[in-house]
């Protein structure tokens, strides 16, 4: 009798442990120990889920941190003389990114498209207030937009594409 109540308590105990434990699933960006004079901390950060809503041109996570960039590298305050400036826009790009100054006329002034390992994939000269650069067939990627006049480099902008 007693050997029937110690099986049948070890395997309520062997199936709440099978069944009651659950483990976390986590995405985590970094993770470490902190040990101080008050004791240890182990931590994790990331998210435990996530959720994705994708449509015909996008795709949006939920929980996510989503990029949005705007960087000029460089700009025309750091050329002497120079006084044009450029806008690039939409950052990240999906089909196309727009260059945009306030000059309406220009002359000696073109773009140069680069990837991450300096390899030119485009240039072109800039005539208008707007040049819109077609980026549909590029890779999602990281890619470098230098603006020359007079082959000089005016400014870069680091552009995502998405």
């Amino acid at each position: 009798m007693r050997n029937k109540k110690l099986k049948l308590c070890a395997a309520i105990l062997l199936s709440l442990g099978v069944f009651g434990l659950h483990a976390q699933e986590a995405m985590n960006s970094t993770g470490g120990n902190i040990t101080g004079s008050g004791g240890s901390v182990s931590y994790s950060l990331g998210q435990l889920f996530y959720h994705v809503n994708e449509g015909t041109n996008a795709s949006l996570t939920e929980g996510i941190q989503q990029p949005y960039e705007i960087s000029v590298i460089t700009g025309v305050k750091d050329i002497p003389g120079v006084t044009i400036g450029f806008k690039a826009y939409p950052n990240p790009v999906t089909n196309h990114i727009i260059l945009e100054t306030g000059e309406p006329e220009l002359r000696g002034v073109s773009f140069q498209l680069f990837d991450m390992q300096g390899q030119m994939l485009q240039k072109e000269k800039i005539t208008g207030h707007k040049t819109t650069i077609e980026t549909a067939s590029l890779l999602p990627a990281t890619y470098f937009i230098k603006v020359l006049l007079n082959n000089n480099e005016v400014q870069v902008f680091k552009i995502i594409k998405k």
